[in-house]
Formats: structure tokens, sequence, C-alpha cells
């Protein structure tokens, strides 16, 4: 008997394993089921296969956020395709480097059923789009695929018509990973003349603030930005996405923005130099520019924006690395002989260690919980090193101010594009490369719903992780919106269900909570069972995080 032919399909499992594929996110359809199916064969490849292709796409979102490398999402088709426009631009605005394997209607085909045009759809949400259209091109177009994902880190969807897979594959090249081709990472340095510029603005600064973001976080800057707060007497803060940068820091205010505590609010309202390091520096991380309202403006990053979500970013702009611009700067402090005490007194260190994000005090309703004390009760409970996912939804306001003694790489917020629905697949994203089930989800029961099908998949696959529900029986953002402007809020809210049982149902442990001090207990009984659960904790619909409070309702 003849040996089948080597076809596309071979070639393509070839490629992206010599890529260092180790988990496939997918959910199959005619255009992309035989190179799913072959990848499955390959030895050290794991195939998750999803209930929904916009999960598969947000696990694979969520899985390159935890491990810096690049997500495999794939879909069919026409239908499947475009259910994961909204996972696509998440994923596009978040910066993720990622590759959807898109199979596409047959080239060949006078007419097919699932036809459409994917492009537009694609770059659409910001992602870019790599058309296989010869087999002649075939390797250099998955090379470029994985390439654009890793330098520009944003997903890549490669449209591969079916009829052409199952083409017979006529050569004998090898594939040649992008990893040959992706140049090598570096420390971009900062102009000497706008060091100089930064020192003198330093140096007649009484309350400077340092601002720190993702990408200072990935640039390994701490240290380098102690230093700078240090010789300059500033406070330091963190964006959104720096959250736990400088965890333990007796000078560190926390998240800078809509999320600030009170007592931060009040140091960014007096200060007079912000220094933006690896930040873009938003509406939200600026409170559209009003957080500060009396500081200039210096902002480091190795692409830096003179104007930003409808914002002025800065006065003056530095293109650096974060690292190596901090620690430049920090030289030129020292040559020059400036210090200052700034911010950094005994009184201001004492007021940093006494702040709370929240001081109000409520009376929950009956049977319900507060939900910042629940939070604080998870925190206490869960390990520092376990890796935390935490969806979009009014609770999520509360979870990340609340949350303390973390480094920046264990937090995992899934809210780009403001959508609800993929916290869960991009937590079964993040499980899948962990393996031994360290990772919590807390996520909206109005979130869980949206994709609550992926409790199954979790069951099926095996995966190990904590489900941690804040169920306040609706659309907590929009009930708490209607309230703060006098109207009705029944439309919002629906009830809470059984979330346990559900969870149950799906084969998991599920476990109502609906009092204080069982989470220590529960823990213990988790760790135990060898399996995921889902705790469907129960809060009260009437407390507010603190931001709404501010910001919705009005409250000083």
């Amino acid at each position: 008997m003849n040996a089948r032919k080597l076809q596309v399909t071979d070639m393509l499992v070839k490629a992206f394993v010599a890529e260092g594929v180790e988990v496939l996110f997918t959910l199959m359809g005619d255009a992309n089921m035989y190179w799913s199916a072959a990848m499955a064969e390959q030895p050290g490849v794991k195939v998750i296969h999803a209930r929904h292709e916009h999960a598969a796409c947000a696990m694979a979102d969520g899985y390159a956020r935890a491990t810096g490398r690049v997500g495999v999402a794939s879909t069919t088709c026409g239908p499947g395709f475009t259910q994961i426009m909204t996972a696509l631009t998440m994923a596009a605005r978040a910066n993720t480097p990622m590759v959807v394997f898109a199979g596409d209607a047959p080239i060949g085909a006078a007419w097919y059923l699932q036809q459409i045009d994917m492009a537009p759809l694609a770059l659409a949400t910001g992602a870019h789009y790599i058309a296989i259209k010869s087999i002649d091109r075939l390797l250099d177009n998955v090379r470029e695929a994985f390439i654009i994902a890793q330098v520009e880190r944003r997903p890549v969807v490669l449209s591969v018509p079916m009829d052409l897979q199952k083409k017979d594959y006529p050569y004998l090249a090898e594939y040649m990973p992008s990893a040959g081709f992706v140049p090598t990472a570096q420390r971009p340095g900062p102009d000497p003349v706008m060091v100089d510029k930064v020192v003198e603005l330093i140096a007649e600064a009484q309350r400077p603030i340092v601002i720190a973001g993702r990408g200072a976080a990935r640039s390994d800057a701490r240290a380098a930005l102690e230093a700078l707060a240090e010789r300059s007497g500033a406070l330091l803060a963190n964006s959104l996405l720096g959250k736990g940068l400088f965890e333990g820091d007796p000078y560190a205010i926390g998240i800078a923005g809509a999320f600030a505590s009170d007592y931060a609010r009040e140091r960014f309202a007096e200060s007079d130099l912000i220094i933006g390091v690896g930040a873009g520096l938003g509406h939200y991380t600026t409170e559209a520019g009003y957080l500060y309202p009396g500081a200039q403006v210096v902002q480091i990053d190795t692409n830096p924006r003179g104007l930003w979500q409808g914002l002025r970013t800065a006065d003056l702009h530095i293109r650096a690395d974060a690292r190596s611009a901090a620690e430049a700067i920090v030289a030129a402090l020292d040559k020059r002989g400036v210090a200052r005490t700034g911010f950094r007194t005994a009184e201001v260190a004492a007021a940093i260690a006494a702040d709370v994000p929240d001081a109000k005090q409520f009376t929950p309703q009956p049977g319900l919980l507060d939900p910042r004390k629940a939070i604080l009760e998870l925190d206490a409970v869960v390990p520092k090193d376990w890796d935390i996912v935490i969806g979009a939804g009014h609770y999520f306001s509360i979870a990340l101010t609340h949350m303390r003694g973390r480094a920046n790489d264990r937090y995992h917020v899934i809210s780009d594009f403001g959508g609800i629905g993929s916290g869960l697949p991009a937590a079964i994203g993040v499980a899948a490369d962990r393996g031994d089930g360290k990772v919590l989800l807390i996520e909206g029961d109005g979130s869980l719903y949206l994709h609550v099908q992926e409790l199954e998949t979790i069951r099926r696959h095996g995966i190990q992780m904590l489900v941690a529900i804040m169920n306040d029986g609706g659309y907590g953002a929009e009930f708490h919106k209607f309230r703060a402007n006098g109207i009705e809020a029944k439309e919002a809210i629906h009830g809470r269900g059984d979330l346990a049982g559900v969870a149950t149902g799906f084969g998991l442990r599920g476990t109502t909570v609906s009092e204080m001090g069982r989470c220590p207990a529960l823990f213990q009984e988790h760790q135990s069972a060898n399996t995921a659960g889902l705790w469907d904790i129960q809060i009260d619909d009437l407390i507010p995080s603190r931001a709404y409070r501010r910001i919705h309702y009005g409250e000083a």
C-alpha cells in the first residue's frame, strides 16, 4: 500500500508545531476540523475544545497574557468566524500576541453557504489579516503571522481556504520558524537632552508622583523606578494594568485614576509633577485629565503618544524603555546632586499604611454579603502565588482595589473593550498553561451566564481552578446607574439563580456562600477535592463600589 501523500494540512501542522505551539483552543467545523484533529495527534500539543468560538479566542487571549507566548485559537469559516469579533477586538486592544487559524470557504467553489469576506471583519477589530492564497506562499504566510503577532503584539487572523488544505504539498521544503526572524528584544535608551529636561523638572518639583504601567512591568523596571522616586521625593502609583508593581513599597499609593483611593486622589490633586512610565496615561488612568490638574506631565514610553483617547497625554515625551530611562534619570540626578524630599515623610508613609480603599460602612441585607468584605476574605485565603483572573463589571473595581500582596504578573484583568463574559474562558486559558489548578477567577453572575457552557469544558478537560462568582442577582453596572439617575432598576435585576446547582450540573463542585467566615474551610475542601469548584457568593446589590458612588452617585 502506498503511503499517503503529504498534504497542505500536514505542512500547516508541522509549521505550527515548529513555532512551539503547546496549546490550541478550538471549536471545529468543516474548514478547520482536519487541521485541529491533526494538531491533537502531535506530541506535546494539548487541544482544548471550547463550546463557543468566542470562548476559544478568549482562552487563547488569556493564555497569551499569562505566558507571554503566542496564543493560538482556531475557528471554522462563516458563522464560526463571526462569533469571535468581540474576543478578537479585546485581544487587539490588549496588545495580545495571538494567531487565529481561521478556516475559510473553498476558493474553487461557485457558491458556499458559510462564505463571508473575513478581511474587513478582522481588520475592523484591530487584528492583522493574512490570507493564504497559494501553496507557494503557504509557509511564508504562517511565519509572517507569528512574526507580526510577536513583534507588533496583536492578534493575526490567518485565513486558510478549506479546499487548499486538502491539496497535495509538492515540495520538500523545511519550515523555518519565526524565532530566526524576530528581532532580539532591546532596551532603547533615552536621549540625554531629554533626560536633562526631566532632571530640571524634578529639581523644581515639590510633590512628584511616578505612575507606572504594564510597559514598566514588562521592562522589569521596579527597582529603577523606586530609586527614581526615592531621589525625587515621589510617591509611586500604577495604572490598572500595573497593579501590584510596587507591592510592599511604603510610598506606593496604588491605582491611579478612577480606582484610586480617596487619600491617593488628594495627593494627585496636590502634585506638581507626574512622570508616567510605560503607561498610556489615557482616559481612566488620568480621569480624563482631571486627576492632577496642577501638574506638569512627563511620559516615558517606547511609543509615546501626544494625543491618546482624546487627551493631551504629556508636556514632555521621552521615547525609551522604562528601565533604561529610569536608570539614566537616576544617574543624572546623582551626577548633579539633586535629591528631593517631596512627599517622602514619615507622616505620609504612616497615612499610606493606614489607607483603605473604601471606609464607608454598610449593613448588608439579611443573607447577603458586603462585596468588599467578601473580596477581602477571598484575598486572605487564596495563596499569593495563584493567578488571579478578573472579568469586567461593577464588582471588578472592588476586587482590584481590595486585593493586595500579589506580584503584577499574577493579575489578569479582562476588561479591554468594556466587554463582559470573557473572564471564564480567559481563566481557562491561564489554567491550561499552569496545569496545577492555582487559578482564581473572580467574575459576575451576568458575565458567567454569557458563556456558562464553558463550565462543561472545564470538566471535560479536567481543568482545575476556582471560580468565585460575585452574585448580585443582575447586571450591577446597569442597575447602579439606573438607581443613581432615579430610574427603577427592575429591568436589570433578574434574581440570584442557583449557580452552585448549575456548576454541579456541569460536573463541578458548587457551593453557595451567604455568610462571612466560610472561605477558609471551603478553600481547604477545594484543595483536597482535586477538581474545579465554583463559589456562588451572594452579595448585596445595594452596596455600590466607591468608584460608582463617586462617579455615578455624586458622593464626595
